[in-house]
């Protein structure tokens, strides 16, 4: 979905979303010409690279930047890293999430010297999966949980146990949403019609047979793709995260939910992103219960790992399951599934990290961001909008903040992201590559936001 923004038509050539076009093609130009003077190291490193590495980068996502070549890093603290030639950034990406409780929590950091001294792996249990398992329950009221390595193998598991509770074959995802590499959700509305994304390479098997899709906050839709009775569960975040982000409409979920209980359909919350709501993530702060409620990358302060956790009357069909099936492997879960390391992580991430006293911190700057942009855009008289999910904030290009996935396709502009995203970084502040989302850290500080606010106002400047 990120290429499903309309390009200008040719009676507006020279503008596009209130930016003269003309202007913002030389400014790329000239950030373009300044990025690659200002990074002899990272030039030399890319190049380097180029031999050995597969797209030149070892995961082909780092080329999803702005840059003319990669940017490569030396060190990462809290809301900040500095790359090899020596440049400060302050960090509103944050790994894409992955390090939203900052780079290296101090207290993950420790945890995981100390179980490096101890043993790695042993496929057995540690005293920190009781402890962890308990405060799973307590922080997100499901009593029974399950490890992975990453948020996109605890929702491949997820999907596997529900099929297997359930014995429905069946499930149902929103268009333009994003579990990670779960092939199931590759699926979009076209004109209407359900096709298999296009982009999901080397896939063999036709995941229409098994996949549904439906756009966001439309009710009449969801019921009439679970009234057959054949859906196991409905895989959702509970706002929209990837394409741009999507809020649900007022009593959405509570009458969604509604319906999924009314046909004897799971819901499967993916809360990878949306921890960024709280404590116990948007389903505590407004009332959903999930039947499954997966959670990956922050769980562990950066540590790879991801926890997905069960109702009590799920669990019980869960294992019933198991136990009737014959004997062999399951599908589920991998030898590094809950090795120590990751559950020390884990431990020290929900005990010292994730606390009421950092969240309220990351809401007061993600208020701040959200305001200074909002003026901003205000001031430079754009139809654009700023849209908040706790500490996640994000512009878009729209006067309104979109409804479903296929009016946040529409907004996307990769190029006008590109020339922002490039203008921020060449003066120290890093966005998220993928459209325009924005967090914030335990670790950042004002001084960090109003960074971002004044730059973003000053290119903004220069595009109008």
């Amino acid at each position: 979905m990120k290429a499903s923004w309309e390009k200008p038509g040719l009676n507006d050539l020279t503008t596009r979303h209130g930016i003269n076009w003309e202007r913002a093609q030389a400014l790329v130009e000239r950030e373009r010409h300044a990025f690659t003077e200002a990074m002899p190291k990272s030039r030399a490193l890319s190049e380097r690279a180029a031999h050995h590495l597969l797209f030149g980068v070892p995961l082909h996502w780092m080329n999803d930047w702005s840059t003319p070549f990669s940017l490569y890093v030396d060190q990462a603290r809290g809301a900040s890293f500095t790359d090899v030639d020596g440049h400060r950034y302050a960090d509103f990406c944050l790994g894409d999430t992955g390090a939203m409780f900052g780079h290296s929590p101090a207290p993950v950091a420790r945890a995981l010297a100390a179980q490096a001294e101890r043993g790695l792996t042993t496929m057995l249990p540690g005293e920190d999966a009781a402890w962890v398992g308990e405060e799973l329950a307590r922080r997100f009221g499901l009593p029974y949980w399950q490890f992975a390595m990453t948020a996109s193998d605890a929702n491949r598991f997820a999907l596997r146990w529900a099929r297997a509770a359930t014995g429905r074959k069946q499930i149902l995802i929103f268009n333009g949403c994003y579990h990670g590499t779960v092939d199931d959700v590759f699926v979009d509305l076209v004109d209407g019609k359900p096709q298999q994304r296009d982009s999901l390479i080397g896939q063999v098997h036709d995941l229409l047979g098994t996949t549904r899709v439906i756009e966001f906050n439309d009710l009449a839709a969801l019921e009439n793709a679970l009234k057959d009775g054949d859906v196991a569960c409905v895989l959702a975040e509970p706002a929209m995260t990837n394409i741009g982000m999507v809020l649900p409409e007022p009593d959405y979920w509570r009458q969604a939910q509604a319906l999924m209980r009314r046909y004897g359909t799971l819901l499967a919350i993916d809360e990878t992103h949306t921890i960024s709501c709280g404590p116990g993530g948007y389903s505590r702060a407004y009332g959903l219960e999930p039947d499954l409620f997966i959670l990956g990358k922050p769980v562990g302060g950066g540590f790879p790992c991801a926890v997905y956790g069960f109702s009590a009357e799920l669990a019980a069909r869960a294992q019933h399951a198991k136990r009737s099936a014959p004997p062999g492997h399951s599908g589920i879960g991998t030898t590094l599934t809950a090795n120590m390391l990751a559950m020390s992580a884990i431990r020290a991430t929900l005990a010292e990290v994730m606390t009421d006293a950092a969240y309220d911190h990351m809401f007061a700057l993600a208020e701040r961001i959200e305001a200074g942009l909002k003026s901003a855009i205000a001031r430079h008289g754009l139809a654009w909008c700023v849209t908040r999910v706790g500490a996640r904030t994000e512009f878009q290009f729209t006067p309104t903040p979109p409804r479903n996935g296929h009016e946040a396709g529409r907004q996307l502009d990769p190029e006008l992201e590109h020339i922002v995203h490039l203008y921020l970084l060449n003066r120290g502040v890093l966005i998220t590559p993928f459209h325009n989302m924005i967090l914030v850290c335990p670790d950042t500080s004002a001084a960090d936001v109003d960074k971002l606010v004044s730059t973003f106002d000053a290119c903004v400047a220069e595009l109008t």
